[in-house]
């Protein structure tokens, strides 16, 4: 292993400069170039799965991992590289010192050259500080949705994974004070601003959820994004040794050593028999999201080696060994009932904010086609959340020209039934 740049003091008199990053590599330091798959690992916190790692490694198929943290050395590296029994051509971990490292022309290199990134634990608002509004930002969407390569992170990591995500600036929050008060001055989250991970723009993760704790702030969270933002809120979690792996067909699948320990991964949305929303979610009031006592369903999944029990994100509703639950807040406090009864949606109440448009072709380069059942306005925004363009659309099938748009990956959503797409725009 090579260690690069640990410390370079440059002396000025009375006092020094450290460098910005601190580089770690393991294996071949020169890049090599080889196609990715796409993929997406969630992981709850405290250890790796390696099961779930494996997946990850394979996805780089020979390429170059990247570990990126704000604390911490290079414990990834011997366990990436060769402890594992996945064959890659180099790990290597950048720790960021400081918010210039993503300035930094050789960090940003590393970042365009990698294959798969992994984002270690640690403090999350540290990640959303220094990675977000920049150029890291910019090139991790490049890798999950451009190249197409895997990208995953463990606790800090997986929680900025989602479209919606707490930042943990104002350090953490608790349930009990979240579900007493959703608008509490320490639940503070960002929303698709950020990263733009496929099947997640909608979604909120949350991590170590052994601790029930956990479990209420998530879903104050998931009615905050529907009341600020009028979004269908979603939410994935995973407990402390379990882990979640989305492949490029929406398809969840869930690592862990269940049955031997209860390695759960929880998948969260509105309850599609009822209206969707809560009752009550206002500043100094206790939550109210009751709705029949039926507010929310979970598909509560234990993850094995295998990872042969799935849930798709395509409809979230098809799945292979999970159990339903309902939950919901009556007066501020969470209730959970596991009566095993899978929502009925077919039969319920349909949200057109949950439909997804047509788009195609994906990715385009001069020029793409979208269906759309009725006259409204389509909004166009670039992955880092701003609102490049508004287009409006007659009924059936309308061209669009993309040929001067940068290359990248783009949201798309209709203003008013809020039915939502996305287009990869390559040069």
């Amino acid at each position: 292993m090579k260690i690069i740049g640990i410390v370079l003091f440059i002396l000025f008199g009375f006092g020094a400069i450290a460098q910005s990053y601190t580089s770690y590599i393991t294996g071949d330091e020169g890049d090599v170039e080889v196609q990715p798959v796409p993929g997406i690992v969630l992981m709850g916190g405290a250890g790796e799965q390696d099961d779930a790692m494996k997946w990850f490694l394979e996805r780089v198929n020979g390429g170059d991992v990247l570990v990126i943290r704000a604390s911490g050395s290079d414990g990834y590296n011997d366990y990436l590289f060769s402890d594992l029994g996945v064959q890659v051509n180099s790990v290597e971990t950048i720790v960021w010192n400081s918010a210039e490292a993503s300035e930094d022309p050789y960090v940003l290199q590393q970042l365009a050259n990698a294959e798969g990134i992994w984002m270690a634990g640690g403090d999350q608002w540290d990640y959303v500080s220094y990675w977000r509004d920049n150029e890291v930002e910019d090139l991790i969407n490049n890798l999950l949705n451009v190249i197409g390569g895997p990208v995953g992170g463990i606790s800090a990591g997986m929680a900025v994974l989602g479209g919606n995500y707490f930042t943990a600036q104002y350090g953490t929050v608790y349930s009990d004070e979240s579900l007493a008060n959703p608008y509490n001055n320490w639940l503070h989250y960002g929303h698709n601003d950020f990263l733009a991970a496929n099947y997640l723009e909608n979604v909120i993760t949350d991590t170590h959820y052994d601790d029930p704790d956990r479990r209420g702030r998530h879903v104050t969270f998931m009615a905050r994004m529907h009341t600020d933002f009028g979004t269908h809120p979603l939410g994935i979690a995973c407990d402390e040794y379990a882990a979640v792996c989305i492949d490029a067909d929406g398809i969840a699948w869930c690592f862990g050593e269940f049955p031997d320990y209860d390695d759960y991964i929880y998948f969260l949305r509105p309850n599609c028999e009822e209206p969707i929303g809560p009752e009550d979610c206002s500043l100094g009031n206790p939550l109210e999201w009751n709705r029949n006592h039926a507010a929310i369903k979970c598909c509560r999944f234990g993850g094995t080696v295998e990872g042969d029990n799935y849930f798709d994100l395509k409809d979230w509703l098809t799945s292979n060994g999970g159990e339903w639950q309902t939950w919901y807040v009556e007066n501020g406090s969470l209730e959970i009932i596991e009566d095993g009864q899978e929502p009925d949606c077919a039969l319920g109440i349909l949200n057109r904010e949950f439909e997804v448009l047509n788009v195609y072709p994906s990715p385009a380069s001069d020029q793409f086609r979208i269906d759309s059942p009725t006259s409204d306005v389509l909004q166009i925004v670039d992955a880092s959340g701003r609102l490049t363009r508004e287009i409006t659309l007659a009924p059936g099938t309308t061209t669009i020209s993309c040929s001067d748009w940068s290359s990248g990956y783009y949201l798309l959503s209709l203003k008013k039934s809020g039915a939502s797409g996305k287009i990869t725009v390559k040069d």
